[in-house]
């Protein structure tokens, strides 16, 4: 009853009007600035992993900032999370393949909508008497546009989308993962979960940040040279799944000869909700993390989650979608999805090992993702109620990790839905 009362308000969350307010603010941003991400695209791949290459980014020297490298990867950390495998899967799934091209569309729009975010949530960021860095939509809300009431309801749902979004889905993945190949008890999972993640935030951003730039570097070449090697042996299906995913985006009969029901309205749909999932850009969340980078100025460190988008959507999603098509595992209105189509994308080239790869790189990702969604749900705790609702907050945060394992999928995604969208 609960599942399908909140399947049905996803969907009209996730309706119409809600696609068309992220899209056509991605639409009028990208027009106000020109066409900016293409017009300089010299300029902000030079000023973003350009000045990598140069060795700009050392440790920040506020105790109470972090690098912008740590800021992008912390970022990447809360969004390079199942909404790359898992919500890839499920576009596919319920979408068809043309979800895949309204993905690109979101991410395409969401770049500039992202950077203009993370300009606003530096420019309006201010110290909490205990020397945090408060920023985001909180700050650009609040003095900005002078309303304590639209930031305190942001920060109020920001707090509540972290449990969904960044904690119950995460670690839903985990437990499944766990299930398929190590025939792990869903409560043991969590149980372990909940153990390592308060390792990492209970000792706050700094080391989040640490976390973060050491694993997602890692986890995130090791699952594209995996892809790569699966797309190489598959290299003759690739010409037709890129036509699948096209003409299923605007005329999904003709491409699968009206199977499993696919149509448009679901393609842009399922499209746009799990890019957005994906790469979060709308959601104002990552201008949260950015915040407190170490940075003098705002523009550059919206190039930085211009970067941030391209990296989560345009690259990771897109690898991953064309893997899933070329292998064969995903069939129109076939009955696997999430982590089980995964694996079956994978098992035809590494054997057994593609479950056991698959399984732990939804893990890491899952895991990254759950530490920086920790501190954006904490920093919306700490806007309303100040300091001493963090520690609650994070013992919360655990405990709905445990849940998280426990739910049903579909469940939790639905959850995950609603609050992304409110």
């Amino acid at each position: 009853m609960f599942h399908q009362i909140s399947a049905a308000f996803s969907g009209f969350l996730w309706g119409p009007p809600m696609l068309a307010v992220f899209l056509l603010t991605g639409l009028y941003l990208t027009l106000r600035s020109r066409a900016f991400v293409l017009r300089r695209l010299r300029l902000w791949v030079r000023l973003t992993f350009g000045s990598l290459c140069r060795k700009q980014h050392g440790p920040a020297r506020d105790v109470h900032s972090i690098s912008q490298w740590q800021a992008l990867t912390s970022a990447l950390a809360a969004c390079l999370g199942t909404g790359n495998i898992v919500g890839v899967a499920t576009a596919l799934t319920l979408g068809g393949p043309g979800a895949i091209v309204w993905m690109w569309v979101s991410a395409l729009l969401g770049t500039m909508t992202c950077c203009v975010e993370n300009i606003l949530g530096l420019k309006y960021r201010w110290r909490s008497p205990d020397g945090v860095w408060m920023g985001g939509p909180m700050a650009y809300l609040s003095k900005g546009l002078q309303s304590k009431t639209l930031a305190g309801l942001y920060a109020a749902l920001l707090s509540l989308a972290a449990f969904g979004i960044g904690n119950m889905t995460q670690a839903n993945a985990i437990a499944e993962a766990a299930a398929q190949t190590l025939h792990a008890p869903a409560w043991g999972v969590g149980f372990v979960l909940a153990s390592l993640l308060a390792l990492v935030i209970f000792g706050g951003i700094k080391r989040i940040a640490r976390v973060t730039e050491f694993l997602v570097p890692i986890m995130t070449g090791l699952f594209l040279l995996a892809c790569l090697v699966v797309l190489i042996a598959r290299y003759k299906a690739l010409p037709g799944a890129l036509v699948l995913m096209f003409r299923g985006a605007f005329a999904p009969t003709a491409a699968l000869g009206g199977a499993a029901g696919y149509t448009c309205k679901k393609a842009l749909r399922y499209g746009v909700a799990r890019g957005v999932f994906s790469n979060e850009a709308g959601l104002g969340s990552s201008a949260v993390i950015h915040a407190a980078a170490d940075a003098q100025s705002p523009a550059v460190q919206g190039m930085w989650g211009i970067a941030e988008v391209c990296i989560d959507t345009l690259l990771m999603c897109t690898v991953t979608a064309l893997v899933f098509l070329c292998s064969g595992a995903w069939q129109p209105g076939g009955t696997l999805t999430g982590t089980a189509l995964a694996a079956a994308a994978f098992t035809p080239v590494f054997g057994r090992f593609g479950g056991h790869f698959i399984a732990m790189s939804i893990a890491l990702f899952a895991f990254a993702t759950l530490t920086g969604w920790s501190f954006y749900g904490e920093q919306g705790a700490r806007y309303l109620l100040g300091k001493k609702a963090v520690p609650w907050y994070r013992a919360l945060y655990l405990a709905a990790a445990v849940l998280g394992c426990l739910l049903r999928l579909e469940t939790v995604w639905n959850l995950a839905d609603i609050l992304n969208g409110l």
